[in-house]
């Protein structure tokens, strides 16, 4: 069975409001990375991302995070952007939906080996089953939900939404 939880409408508004947040907590900064964990993470960024380039003078950089997310400590995790790219900037690691909090955590773990300025997250749902110390600055939404519920993100064109199967 599936129930739509949030329509296109209210992801455009999450979204939109998310990214007014990262600007308010950003608003000295010249340039903003936007570090999209790849899938539905890297989707919710560059929604982000239009939406930042539209209230902001900032740059915002796109940074894609590769990582498996079933054995993240195993694969290692991957930027699009050199270190150097990001370093001393302010960063803001983003994913669709904060389940156990492994593949956030395996992503700030990243990026605090390098020196930034700020290092925040930023998800749409966030699910408050969290099995490592990580929380989501910016968040579209909070659902507590059994362990055997399973979120999904659709960004796709005419389906966009978030449901519970």
């Amino acid at each position: 069975m599936e129930n739509q939880i949030l329509t296109h409408e209210q992801i455009r508004h999450k979204i939109r409001r998310i990214a007014y947040q990262i600007y308010e907590s950003n608003v000295e900064e010249k340039q903003i990375v936007l570090a999209g964990i790849e899938g539905g993470g890297l989707d919710f960024a560059r929604k982000i991302q239009a939406v930042l380039q539209e209230i902001t003078p900032a740059e915002i950089l796109l940074c894609k995070v590769k990582m498996d997310k079933a054995n993240p400590l195993k694969s290692g995790v991957t930027t699009s952007l050199k270190p150097e790219e990001y370093e001393n900037r302010s960063v803001v690691l983003v994913d669709d939906v904060l389940n156990s909090g492994s593949t956030l955590i395996y992503g700030v773990h990243h990026f605090l080996k390098t020196p930034t300025r700020q290092l925040k997250t930023a998800v749409l749902i966030n699910r408050n089953h969290k099995r490592y110390p990580v929380k989501a600055d910016f968040k579209g939404l909070s659902l507590s939900t059994s362990l055997q519920m399973h979120v999904r993100v659709d960004f796709t064109p005419r389906k966009n939404g978030v449901f519970l199967d």
